[in-house]
């Protein structure tokens, strides 16, 4: 009987996984890592002489690694401390979501300074030729947020499209993500034109990151509530749209701008509130980086490499 049982059980949850494959699906852990993995926010990017730098949230902002495993500290991109931003910060040093990028000869990091429910926010530009502490200099403020403003100018991210147009986009809650063009000579703003990419009415979106590959730009963001140790329940999601500035629609077809996206990745396990995603292509396969908490509330850094399935959706694996 109890063999029987276990049999009929076996086959609802057949049944059940093949109508709703997310309600049951177990995602994937991070693949392994070692060394200082303590991050928030991360952002790679590959180093033109070997090996990736990594910036994140915190006053002590960058990682190097050789072979994208063992990882170190590597310093604070400021060392003296920012002073530009601490009427954003109300005087912290630590300065959020950082996008490192290299173009040009030199690397360019978004950053935003901001305080926790504000978005009397700003995203700074500062450019280094070698990326290294204490080699980066303010090359001024992007975008600015108001308390009257209905957007948050945090979570910056850089895209360059096929024509060579700059683009960040950005946002967290409120009306949502939001993106502006960028001068590729400055980094610097071009035109006073606000873009809307995605939102939820107001509810828990945040840190956009657009990568290009095949025919689609893909929007990934985070929803839901980031921040709160174990008990965090970022996810990732993603749309795709065949212009840079969308409209981007989900799998099922529904636009961002109206709550749309597709997960691939979410809370399972002793991963809690995976998010704040980067995608890049590497050598081997396309890479989702993120954070994400561990039992005890610490954040840590997660790794994955990046799929594609025959419809050109990504798989986390």
């Amino acid at each position: 009987m109890t063999k029987q049982l276990a049999l009929l059980l076996a086959g609802a949850l057949a049944v059940t996984t093949a109508l709703a494959p997310n309600a049951w699906a177990a995602y994937p852990g991070p693949g392994r890592v070692t060394g200082d993995i303590g991050v928030h926010d991360p952002s790679f990017v590959k180093r033109p002489g070997g090996g990736y730098l990594v910036a994140h949230t915190g006053d002590n902002t960058l990682k190097t690694s050789t072979d994208r495993t063992a990882f170190r500290n590597a310093g604070s991109a400021f060392p003296n401390g920012a002073s530009w931003t601490t009427a954003y910060t109300n005087g912290e040093k630590n300065l959020w979501a950082p996008d490192i990028s290299y173009r040009n000869g030199q690397y360019y990091m978004y950053y935003s300074a901001s305080s926790f429910g504000s978005n009397h926010s700003a995203i700074f530009l500062a450019t280094s030729p070698s990326g290294n502490s204490g080699t980066w200099t303010h090359r001024g403020l992007v975008i600015e947020s108001r308390t009257s403003d209905d957007f948050n100018a945090i979570d910056p991210d850089l895209v360059v499209d096929d024509q060579g147009r700059w683009w960040l986009s950005f946002g967290s809650f409120w009306s949502g993500i939001k993106m502006i063009a960028l001068s590729s000579s400055t980094g610097l703003r071009s035109d006073s034109t606000l873009r809307s990419l995605a939102g939820r009415n107001g509810g828990p979106i945040e840190a956009p990151n657009i990568v290009k590959r095949g025919s689609y730009y893909y929007l990934y963001v985070s929803f839901d509530y980031c921040c709160r140790g174990a008990q965090s329940t970022y996810r990732v999601m993603v749309g795709r749209s065949t212009s840079v500035t969308g409209p981007y629609r989900d799998r099922n077809g529904t636009a961002m701008t109206s709550g749309g996206g597709t997960e691939i990745l979410a809370s399972h396990g002793s991963i809690h509130g995976p998010g704040h995603q980067d995608v890049f292509s590497d050598t081997d396969s396309d890479i989702l980086v993120y954070h994400y908490y561990a039992d005890d509330g610490t954040s840590l850094l997660g790794i994955n490499w990046l799929t594609w399935d025959s419809a050109n959706w990504p798989v986390v694996s």
